[in-house]
């Protein structure tokens, strides 16, 4: 009786797996645009007047059968970065609150997609964890948080805050929520303030509770938190039976760069055994800052903290970062066992798996392109950037006041200038004046974008529109304040003309 014969084995299909040198041939091309791209970029528009349908017929291609020929790719990347993109790294985007994106930082990120690390466990990223944990302690340092702190890199500010405010939750509800739910107890509150990030609104519905259980509390004419009200919101909801659990204190608010009075709510917090999340999403990195430092006192006595590395730290998208003071928190929080996944640490020797920490099993490199950017400049780099950014807009609000048709309307606390444009000739008390300057402000945004120029964004503070011009950007120098409210009044001035004979009459 013949023997059975094996099979064939497959032929290869290496297809997908280029050489190192075909490797090396289509990175050197991207190069070529990023040095183009860096070259260029002071003199390109910070955004085009596109609409979506302009961009999507000019990005759409077909997926092809057989490989895009390399000269054909380039010439549609080329298309794409320089026809069809804008710009947050340049000198005059001062809208939102985007880094810049650091030269060491996206080189970092090319090395860690090469690597294709995967830090959810420590053996599929051994140097990957090290170094985040690394990053984390030395970021915990910064902030005066003790040796017990640690944390997460996450994806942006809105998922650091929702791992923060998920272990307030499973640390302060008093019940096991995490096996019982959020019905099995009281209703739970959180409070902030009125001038909070909205994405505090989502994370409370995002861990069951509804956005009404965020209790907005009012500021002060600096854009603050009133302590006497969130004490007197605490107490309200006590005496009605609810659960209060934490308190949001914003460090570097949104719209204005408000910092809350960190001490007095530390103080409020330890009386009333509330965990304090402190929201520092942009104005966190300010701490490496000298001068900047002492607005932050109080951010040391913190539960958890929250900010960004891509936004005050410059590092390219995206890359958020939660601290917790007891990093042990993290894991009594999230670490959820699978029968699939064994190891046994104590004969590997291997460390913690950072997907036991946070939401995210499969997590990308992001420590890398942060720590390589530290690396590259230092920490005194960074003090001095940050601390000019700040200085940059404090200068932007001098000029706002030397030119009579602008108006400041809110003191600079960090990097953030708001102001308005205000006809000269408008009379205060005009009827509709408000209204109108409403209007006319919220148009004159709009124009600036599409002018390309400059581009900044609003604020809404007082119930009135207002321009916020936000410096967060390595690039920015004074000139580009300059050129900004030059645009500002220029068009300005354009849109009045128009608009006012329909809307009002001078001085009426």
């Amino acid at each position: 009786m013949a023997a059975d014969r094996s099979p064939d084995p497959p032929r290869p299909v290496a297809d997908l797996d280029w050489s190192p040198k075909r490797a090396r041939a289509f990175g050197e091309r991207t190069l070529d645009l990023w040095e183009r791209f860096l070259t260029e970029l002071p003199s390109l528009p910070v955004a085009g007047a596109w609409t979506a349908d302009e961009v999507a017929r000019a990005v759409a291609r077909p997926v092809p059968e057989e490989p895009m020929p390399d000269d054909e790719l380039f010439a549609y990347l080329r298309d794409v970065a320089f026809d069809w993109s804008m710009y947050p790294g340049h000198p005059r985007f001062m809208a939102y609150i985007t880094g810049t994106g650091t030269v060491p930082g996206a080189a970092a990120d090319l090395l860690a997609s090469g690597l294709n690390m995967n830090l959810g466990g420590w053996r599929l990223s051994p140097s990957g964890t090290e170094i985040e944990l690394l990053l984390l302690r030395w970021f915990a340092e910064q902030f005066g948080l003790p040796s017990s702190a640690g944390g997460l890199l996450t994806s942006g500010g809105a998922m650091a805050n929702f791992v923060a405010l998920k272990t307030a939750r499973d640390h302060r509800a008093g019940w096991d929520i995490r096996a019982k739910g959020v019905l099995a107890g009281p209703p739970l509150a959180l409070y902030a303030s009125e001038e909070v990030h909205v994405t505090t609104d989502r994370e409370a519905d995002m861990l069951g509770l509804g956005a009404e259980a965020v209790r907005k509390i009012p500021v002060d004419g600096d854009f603050r938190m009133r302590v006497d009200d969130l004490e007197r919101a605490i107490g309200r909801d006590r005496a009605a039976g609810l659960r209060p659990f934490a308190v949001v204190a914003t460090a570097g608010t949104v719209a204005t760069g408000a910092v809350d009075p960190l001490p007095a709510i530390a103080d409020l917090c330890a009386r009333e055994s509330l965990w304090l999340h402190v929201d520092g999403a942009y104005g966190g990195p300010a701490v490496l800052a000298d001068d900047l430092r002492p607005l932050f006192v109080g951010i040391e006595r913190a539960d958890s903290i929250a900010f960004d590395p891509h936004k005050w730290m410059y590092t390219p998208h995206s890359g958020g970062c939660v601290l917790m003071r007891d990093a042990r928190h993290l894991s009594e929080s999230f670490a959820a066992q699978a029968g699939y996944v064994h190891e046994d640490k104590e004969r590997t020797g291997h460390g913690p798996d950072l997907g036991m920490m946070g939401p995210q099993f499969s997590r990308g490199f992001q420590a890398l392109k942060v720590w390589v950017s530290l690396l590259a400049h230092g920490r005194r780099a960074y003090a001095r950037r940050i601390s000019h950014d700040a200085e940059l807009a404090r200068y932007m609000a001098e000029q706002v006041r030397a030119r009579r048709e602008l108006e400041l309307v809110a003191p600079v606390t960090l990097s953030i200038c708001c102001f308005r444009y205000v006809p000269d000739d408008l009379a205060a008390g005009t009827p509709g004046r408000d209204e109108y300057l409403d209007e006319l402000n919220e148009r004159l945004m709009t124009a600036i974008q599409l002018d390309g120029r400059a581009y900044c964004s609003n604020a809404i503070l007082h119930g009135r529109f207002v321009l916020r011009a936000c410096i967060v950007n390595f690039r920015t120098e004074a000139a580009d304040c300059d050129a900004t409210l030059d645009v500002a009044t220029e068009l300005g001035e354009k849109l009045d003309a128009e608009l006012r004979p329909d809307r009002l009459r001078a001085g009426a």
